[in-house]
This record gives structure tokens, C-alpha cells and sequence, in this order.
């Protein structure tokens, strides 16, 4: 059994931008990096009315990415998902050392 911390932000912040939630709503999203922890497997969290639930969370290296983890986030390649990241976040640096927390989600199908 997986321990893990306090979150650090509410789920509902988990997705919020625009074209990210739009992504996630066609399916082209199924996963989000974040610094903190933002909610625990088996939570669910609502986008324009359609309910999604947490299948997972782990620790990543942000250096780990591969295309197909920056492809899981709405980005056609890791290279634009990274440019992408530092302009949104204008002090960042990109530290391959630094870890963020991988929340994979899918859309709820109740039993």
C-alpha cells in the first residue's frame, strides 16, 4: 500500500487551464504534473460536468519525460511541453533532478 503526504492544493486545481481541460475532456490528456500533491487514487474531480476519477499517483523525475509522458499531458512532444512550461513560468529553470507528482486520471464510468 502506497503512503503519501498531506496534499498541498485541493483536486479541483488539479486542471484548469482552457485547452487543457479541453484536452482532457477528448481524451487527449489522461495525466498532470504538479509540484505538490493535489489529490490521493480513487478521488474524482468534475471538468464541464463530466466526472473524472484519479487512477494513480507517483513521484517522477521531471528529467524521466519521455514524448510519450508529454503525450499523456496534451503535448505532442516533450520538447513543446517544455517550452511551453518554462514560458508559463518565467523564473522556472528545468532541473532533470527536480520531482513532481503524476496524477494519471481517466473518465469515470460508474459500476
Amino acid at each position: 500500500m502506497n503512503v503519501y503526504p498531506e496534499k498541498t492544493c485541493e483536486i479541483d486545481r488539479l486542471i484548469r487551464h482552457p485547452k487543457l481541460v479541453e484536452a482532457a475532456l477528448s481524451g487527449r490528456k489522461t495525466q498532470q504534473r504538479r509540484d505538490g500533491l493535489y489529490a490521493y487514487p480513487g478521488e474524482t474531480f468534475e471538468l464541464e460536468g463530466v466526472e473524472f476519477v484519479v487512477t494513480s499517483v507517483e513521484r517522477q523525475r521531471i528529467g524521466d519525460m519521455s514524448d510519450l509522458d508529454a503525450q499523456a499531458e496534451g503535448y505532442p512532444s516533450l520538447a513543446i511541453y517544455k517550452d511551453l512550461i518554462l514560458k508559463m513560468h518565467a523564473t522556472m529553470e528545468w532541473n532533470d533532478d527536480g520531482l513532481v507528482w503524476v496524477h494519471s486520471f481517466s473518465r469515470h464510468r460508474p459500476e
